[in-house]
């Protein structure tokens, strides 16, 4: 009979559909009794991580592993390469969490349009007037640029619209029209469209080719006094970059829910600056996005030990052949 190691924490719910599911064990985080996670690898064939990284150490414990899912949609903790070399399918849940990841990308540019978090602080000390004129601004009439046409991409694509956002998109793996279809304006070249914009939202995955793309040269080609939300990855960002653009005044705020190193170790400058929301990557972890995931990544490791995985959740599709 199959096992299932479940080797982080997840909601409950999860947890229960693979107890229900026939056929299968399961082991679990924090289950009284269950035996440690080298001893649940070393006899799965299918496990469900969240914050646990998946290298060649992880598969050397887990000799008889087929499958491993991914709690969320981003998958850089696992070693691609490492596991389809093994033949092991790597899979995520790519729909359970774009809503929640969506409105807090949504969240963040209301945060910093209204300065939430220093009238907030104002409040606080008694201040009830803002002196001067406002700094806030409204986001009705202001040019989105959206990276990353998504899942994700296209939901906060059509809740700025709700706004009266004017919304442009560029992203060279998805055809303009389809963009244009949605009802939004494609952007082929990319510097173009961050000249034009007001907020620039990214939506791209974590890999090789995004990694540090929010670079000096990237925040330099931006609109003087725009916007920069990220809810993705934070290796997408130089920080360094990001900061002196904001000091310089270039950059009129940042809303961002990743950094660079995670959990944080050292906090980076900008965290001193008024104009910056920062989030501890918590986006996705919505009570709703939360049992989302956890029921979906139940469900892959139902569906693939049952014969039958959902190639839209697979990463590594060419490790299906082997089946």
């Amino acid at each position: 009979m199959p096992h299932v190691a479940v080797v982080d924490p997840i909601h409950p719910d999860g947890v229960q559909r693979l107890i229900d599911a026939p056929g299968i064990t399961v082991g679990h985080a924090g289950q009284a009794g269950a035996p440690d996670l080298a001893g649940q690898l070393q006899t799965a064939e299918a496990a469900i991580v969240r914050g646990t990284v998946v290298d060649a150490a992880f598969l050397a414990r887990a000799p008889r592993l087929r499958m491993v899912c991914r709690h969320g949609v981003g998958y850089d903790l696992v070693d691609v390469p490492a596991c389809t070399a093994r033949g092991v399918t790597v899979m995520i849940t790519p729909e359970a969490n774009a809503a929640s990841v969506a409105e807090h990308a949504l969240m963040l540019m209301l945060a910093v349009a209204r300065r939430v978090l220093p009238v907030d602080a104002g409040v606080r000390a008694g201040q009830w007037r803002v002196q001067g004129q406002s700094q806030t601004f409204e986001l009705g009439g202001r040019r989105l640029l959206i990276l990353g046409f998504g899942r994700i991409g296209a939901r906060v694509a059509r809740l700025c619209t709700a706004f009266d956002m004017r919304v442009m998109v560029h992203d060279p793996y998805m055809p303009a029209g389809t963009i244009r279809g949605a009802g939004y304006e494609a952007v082929k070249d990319r510097d173009a469209g961050l000249a034009a914009a007001d907020v620039v939202s990214l939506h791209v995955p974590a890999s090789d080719a995004t990694r540090g793309m929010v670079d000096a040269a990237f925040l330099g080609a931006m609109k003087p006094g725009a916007v920069l939300i990220n809810t993705a990855r934070g290796t997408l960002v130089e920080e360094a970059a990001l900061d002196a653009a904001l000091r310089s005044g270039h950059l009129g705020a940042a809303g961002l829910d990743v950094l660079r190193v995670e959990p944080m170790v050292e906090a980076p400058p900008f965290l001193s600056l008024d104009n910056v929301v920062v989030t501890p990557h918590v986006a996705a972890s919505t009570a709703e996005g939360l049992r989302k995931m956890a029921w979906d990544a139940a469900g892959n490791a139902i569906d693939f030990l049952a014969g039958h995985p959902d190639p839209d959740a697979v990463v590594n599709r060419e490790t299906l052949g082997h089946r």
